[in-house]
């Protein structure tokens, strides 16, 4: 009998809770609503790991191009150090020969010159030599001085020294003289 008297009093509980739910005009706890609970739970899980997934990835890529940043930085001038590496050799083999004549160091240096040539053009070093009547490119060219002269103002008189430019970027302009306005 007291049994009896416990289930109902634990019943009790469940039951002054379902009457008061409804009596607040909340429904009852269907089974249909746990089970999209659930399920909306599993997706969220699904989503919450899939983006964490994504995260993960975005810093993987984020870290690699940086490093890729790094070792472009860090041997940027590779290609053109090997391309130099045959013009110290030649120096230094010129200084090595004994008894150099005038034509035999002549020669050393033309060929070297071809050497350093072609490394340039390897590494899109290209010369900036404007001609005299030139127009005057502030962007390539630095006037030195102004002189008076027969050609058009603002014009290229002489050349005293040339520019380089790394393709399309420039290294160092040419050094002349421009021809001073009538």
């Amino acid at each position: 009998m007291q049994d009896q008297e416990n289930q109902e009093v634990s019943n009790q509980p469940e039951a002054d809770a379902a009457t008061a739910a409804a009596a607040q005009g909340a429904p009852a706890t269907e089974p249909g609503l746990e089970e999209q609970l659930s399920a909306t739970e599993a997706k969220l899980a699904e989503m919450h790991d899939a983006f964490m997934r994504a995260k993960a990835e975005a810093d993987n890529i984020r870290r690699r191009a940086q490093e890729d940043v790094s070792k472009a930085h860090k041997f940027a001038i590779e290609s053109f150090a090997e391309a130099m590496v045959p013009v110290r050799d030649s120096l230094e083999m010129a200084l090595k020969v004994e008894a150099p004549t005038v034509e035999s160091i002549k020669e050393g240096v033309e060929m070297t010159l071809k050497q350093l040539t072609a490394a340039f053009e390897k590494n899109r070093l290209i010369e900036v030599m404007p001609q005299a009547g030139d127009k005057l490119d502030p962007n390539k060219h630095q006037a030195v001085a102004v002189v008076p002269s027969d050609q058009e103002a603002n014009t290229v008189v002489t050349v005293l020294q040339k520019g380089y430019m790394i393709a399309d970027r420039l290294l160092r302009p040419a050094i002349v003289t421009a021809a001073a306005p009538k």
